[in-house]
């Protein structure tokens, strides 16, 4: 069933470019949308600026959580996928480069955007290492329900 539900998220996610993150200060939480890009090892990747909220919340706290969730009509199937993990801002080096490389990818950001990285004042590269991935819908002959899938990866 894990490669099912595999399965699922990555064809789920490839075509989609918003998520909506979630972060905590405290005993506040906060959600915010962002666009996102992903990896083969199902790492997400999205510019903010450091100044943000949910960026300074990542700062203190690095726990997220989120959803990845297309928009559908009434009496359409229903599919949703959620993940929680960690989230880290990404210094000039191998890790930014692949994070602007998905991004450029998928996203379509400018070659300007590795050079913007490095100003104080620029977008930053995040990146969210997935714990848990979740998908709410059917798979195979299973009725919709709330599918867990266990992701530590490096």
């Amino acid at each position: 069933m894990d490669t099912e539900v595999e399965k699922v998220i990555r064809e789920y996610i490839k075509p989609l470019v918003h998520m909506s993150l979630a972060t905590v200060s405290g005993s506040k939480p906060w959600v915010c949308e962002v666009h996102f890009a992903s990896d083969e090892d199902l790492n997400l990747y999205f510019l903010s600026k450091a100044t943000r909220r949910h960026s300074q919340e990542i700062a203190k706290n690095p726990h997220v959580a989120g959803n990845i969730v297309k928009q559908f009509a009434l009496k359409e199937t229903v599919m949703g996928v959620y993940f929680e993990g960690t989230a880290k801002i990404l210094e000039p080096g191998e890790e930014q480069d692949k994070a602007f490389r998905c991004c450029q990818d998928q996203l379509q950001v400018s070659d300007g955007t590795i050079e913007e990285a490095s100003r104080d004042d620029g977008h930053k590269f995040y990146k969210i290492s997935i714990e848990n991935w979740y998908v709410f819908g059917k798979i195979g002959d299973l009725p919709a329900q709330k599918h867990k899938l266990a992701w530590k990866r490096p």
